[in-house]
């Protein structure tokens, strides 16, 4: 429980515990996680959730040095980063409530860059993602939306490809307000719902 309190006050940007013990909690969470073997789904993580807290590996901590250092927060007067999740309808008479859609939005300034795709939400926690498309608005206006490296051809092959393949979050904490996991990279994320 305590764990999720200092993964709960990360998340707000008022009160911020150290970078160490964030990260600190976020790895008894996924141990606890690992444990107790928790089953979510797709509809917990439906919403905006704010990027909060992120760590990199060992590898990538060591090529961006003191930037990135052990774990850092975002700094919300920079930049806004979301990222939001929705159901995608199927066709009638199916049921699939494991596969949905992602945008990841990144605002700084007057600039909004959004970028979209399929996910697919497996059961151990892992969702499958692939950025298709694109979105940039200047001022509120959307001054640019399309496809992005071969992306109409990705779409059409996502959900036959597997999960080794593809960009993925494996989450292992879930919360009404938090959620966290840890990237194919290997870093760790913590979002804050919007």
């Amino acid at each position: 429980m305590e764990n999720i309190s200092i993964l709960e006050q990360a998340a707000k940007s008022n009160s911020q515990p150290s970078p160490d013990a964030v990260v600190a909690a976020l790895l008894a969470a996924e141990k606890t996680a690992k444990k107790t073997k928790v089953r979510y789904d797709f509809n917990q993580l439906i919403g905006h959730w704010q990027l909060c807290f992120i760590t990199g590996t060992k590898k990538t901590r060591k090529k961006a040095g003191i930037v990135l250092g052990a774990g850092r927060y975002i700094p919300q007067w920079i930049a806004k980063i979301q990222i939001a999740y929705s159901a995608e309808p199927v066709a009638e008479g199916e049921e699939n409530s494991e596969i949905g859609k992602v945008e990841n939005s990144v605002k700084v300034g007057t600039i909004e860059l959004t970028l979209s795709g399929p996910t697919k939400f497996l059961p151990n926690n892992i969702l499958a993602f692939d950025f298709t498309r694109i979105a940039v608005k200047l001022l509120g206006k959307t001054v640019y939306q399309g496809f992005i490296r071969g992306g109409e051809a990705r779409e059409t092959e996502f959900f036959s490809l597997s999960v080794g393949k593809q960009a993925f979050f494996a989450y292992f904490m879930v919360e009404n307000g938090i959620i966290a996991a840890r990237g194919r990279g290997g870093g760790l994320a913590l979002w804050g719902r919007v």
